[in-house]
């Protein structure tokens, strides 16, 4: 009966034949062996890990081709299978390429949105209908906005009411996405959503969430108008809201199918009774923070 230590060796022997075997084969690719040079990894340790570096070698040949990150083929996007000598071993990491770092950099500067739908997230000035007539003041005061807020960040928003479908979300949108081509950072949020995921988020990360819309440098409260109003989302949401940027003089807009005189009427009315005071707050800090405009025009969304 053979010793088990014999057994053993004669395992060992067979498995290094094996990889021999495969890296010999791997070898016959031109791209691995330069990989392997260009790596300066001694043979022992190449034959180790061929599996890995032929992995390495087919993303590195990927990448070779590749012209950003949504051509890419590897197995994670953006990043390649990647070798670190460490002793007589290789660690394999991910490492990004400079496609997904360009990439994520521009991903930081874009609009951040809240429940908002993929036609608003990629809302572009060049794509906005300059056909409409009745869109024509409503544009000439975003094209405005678009330069004069590079001279003066403290100038007003915009309060944009008008028919159902008439394009509001998508024209402000257009203009916060041509300005974080600048560096600027805005959120864009759907106002009924925001409620309830505040509501949801209130010991968890309630206090940063309402940070970031009072300090971001500009911001689109959509649709208000639409949501169910109570004293907590009028008064400590919406009011603390608009006070501090009303305070710090930051570019708010809102979107809304009320004018103003209807929205003074829906924040008024709560299940707790009226309260026209409190709507009418509301309403100065709007009044303190946009220019009011009105958009009438075709359903777009049809």
């Amino acid at each position: 009966m053979e010793k088990l230590s014999e057994l053993t060796k004669v395992d060992k022997d067979k498995l290094d034949r094996e990889l021999l075997k495969s890296y010999v084969e791997a070898c016959k690719d031109e791209d691995f062996k330069k990989m392997i040079k260009k790596l300066d990894l001694s043979e022992d340790v190449a034959i180790k890990y061929t599996t890995k570096l032929e992995r390495t070698s087919k993303e590195l040949k990927n990448c070779s081709k590749c012209k950003g990150v949504l051509e890419c083929k590897n197995a994670v996007n953006g990043c390649v299978y990647f070798p670190k000598s460490v002793g007589n071993r290789l660690n394999f990491d991910y490492v990004e390429c400079k496609y997904k770092r360009e990439y994520e950099k521009m991903e930081l500067l874009k609009t951040e949105c809240f429940s908002e739908p993929l036609s608003i997230k990629n809302a572009s000035m060049k794509d906005i209908d300059l056909t409409d007539k009745k869109r024509k003041n409503v544009i000439k005061w975003i094209n405005n906005f678009y330069k004069e807020y590079q001279k003066d960040k403290n100038i007003k928003g915009l309060y944009l009411h008008g028919s159902f479908g008439a394009g509001k979300s998508y024209l402000i949108a257009a203009l916060f996405n041509e300005l974080s081509k600048l560096n600027v950072k805005s959120i864009i949020v759907y106002y009924p959503e925001l409620l309830r995921s505040l509501k949801e988020s209130f010991n968890d990360d309630f206090d940063d969430r309402m940070h970031k819309l009072k300090t971001t440098e500009l911001l689109l409260i959509d649709d208000i108008g639409a949501e169910s109003v109570s004293p907590w989302s009028r008064d400590e949401i919406l009011g603390t809201i608009l006070q501090y940027r009303m305070d710090a003089k930051m570019p708010t807009f809102f979107t809304s199918n009320l004018n103003k005189d209807e929205l003074i009427s829906h924040l008024a009315y709560t299940k707790n009774g009226v309260d026209m005071v409190k709507a009418k707050r509301i309403i100065e800090r709007i009044n303190q923070l946009t220019t009011d405009m009105e958009l009438i025009s075709e359903n777009r969304r049809k």
